[in-house]
């Protein structure tokens, strides 16, 4: 019993020092009436796993708007330096995302049909960390839908994020 619980607290232990960030797109909250919040954990210096969860709040009359209501997007991301406060990284992303598009009519008005699909992407971007814990990133990529046939091809995986590092 006693070995069981020094693995436990150890476990415990190393799962609470692994850095962590939780970020808000600020791009596509301030732009797209969009919110996309992610999680990030640090598996070591130049990898790290995260979660990012979007819903978008923008009508189907908007000019611009992404074609996607809801996406839950896990990624893996690796870091290629880990000396500074700037670093730029690599994404690979699995997105489950679910929307409407468009479906045009011969003479008629345009529909929506709703889809559900899962996009494999990849992402690169650039990540600013301070001193004290503060986080920007910026990145941009593209995924590709899977299954579906009413689902648009390409998914976009772009932002600018501000968080924070605990």
């Amino acid at each position: 019993m006693k070995k069981l619980f020094i693995v436990i607290a150890i476990l415990t232990a190393s799962i609470t020092q692994a850095q962590q960030e939780i970020k808000l797109d600020i791009f596509d909250a301030l732009v797209l009436k969009t919110i996309e919040i992610s999680y990030e954990k640090y598996i070591d210096e130049t990898s790290s796993f995260g979660i990012s969860a979007l819903i978008n709040f923008e009508k189907n009359s908007a000019d611009f708007k992404y074609n996607e209501k809801r996406a839950l997007t896990p990624f893996f991301r690796h870091y290629f330096t880990s000396d500074s406060n700037w670093n730029f990284f690599g994404e690979g992303f699995f997105s489950l995302n679910f929307g409407e598009k468009e479906m045009e009519i011969l003479g008629g008005p345009s529909t929506y049909e709703d889809y559900t699909d899962g996009a494999l992407g990849v992402a690169v971007g650039l990540k600013y960390v301070s001193e004290g814990g503060f986080t920007v990133d910026v990145y941009g990529g593209a995924g590709r839908n899977l299954f579906s046939e009413n689902s648009p091809i390409v998914m976009p995986r772009v932002g600018v994020n501000v968080g924070w590092r605990f």
